[in-house]
């Protein structure tokens, strides 16, 4: 089955294999008769294309809206699930659930909720431990707080992490926006934060593995 890939890792994946082609090709020339140098390379080069093609990877969901809820904004795995002080926007006590993504998840991040986005803001920083309990202030990330229809505003935020140097966002401030389609991306490795009003409805447990678009992550009252 074919690979369906991101429009971020496009680029990406044809300049590896280009110069992967072109790597092969020079060994071949530089180095005849040597089958076991030609054939170790190619293995290592199949490997690494698959490998970024995987990470890439943009799987088709089944997306489905649900009004009174916030769904996952990230494949990955619940981390943190408390009550905290959020310091940029709301200025007060919020619930913080967060997702870990490994490099072997999806890396495409999806509205939590429908509705407009009222603030947004990238931020310039570190590249902690994406689980470093400071990574969620002091690390490159960027805040999105989305109103839905209710008037309820849900904070998603995008951290980058120890390997991941890129954050991608392709939301502003005033767009209209539906629950589950694309937010934006995080290369190589990252985390998302969801700040949500105290009464919400949790419905996951630390250590659960979410998947974007798809898992309810908590019930808003």
């Amino acid at each position: 089955m074919l690979i369906k890939i991101h429009r971020e890792g496009k680029g990406i994946v044809l300049t590896l294999l280009v110069l992967l082609l072109a790597g092969n090709a020079v060994v071949r020339y530089a180095y005849p008769g040597m089958d076991w140098l030609h054939w170790s390379m190619l293995i290592a080069s199949l490997l690494g294309i698959m490998g970024t093609a995987l990470f890439f990877r943009n799987p088709n969901r089944e997306l489905m809206l649900h009004g009174e809820a916030v769904i996952a904004p990230a494949d990955g795995k619940v981390v943190v699930v408390e009550e905290v002080e959020e310091p940029e926007y709301f200025q007060d006590k919020r619930l913080q659930v967060s997702i870990f993504m490994s490099v072997k998840n999806v890396h495409v991040n999806r509205n939590p909720v429908s509705g407009q986005v009222k603030y947004f803001k990238y931020h310039p920083g570190q590249y902690l431990l994406a689980w470093h309990p400071k990574s969620s202030t002091a690390n490159e990330r960027t805040t999105i707080v989305i109103e839905n229809d209710n008037e309820i505003e849900v904070l998603v935020r995008q951290i980058a992490g120890k390997v991941a140097r890129r954050i991608v966002s392709y939301l502003d401030e005033g767009d209209e926006v539906m629950q589950g389609s694309e937010l934006g991306f995080i290369k190589f490795g990252s985390r998302v934060d969801l700040y949500l009003p105290l009464d919400a409805d949790i419905q996951v447990n630390i250590g659960q593995k979410v998947k974007g678009g798809e898992t309810v992550i908590a019930r808003l009252g």
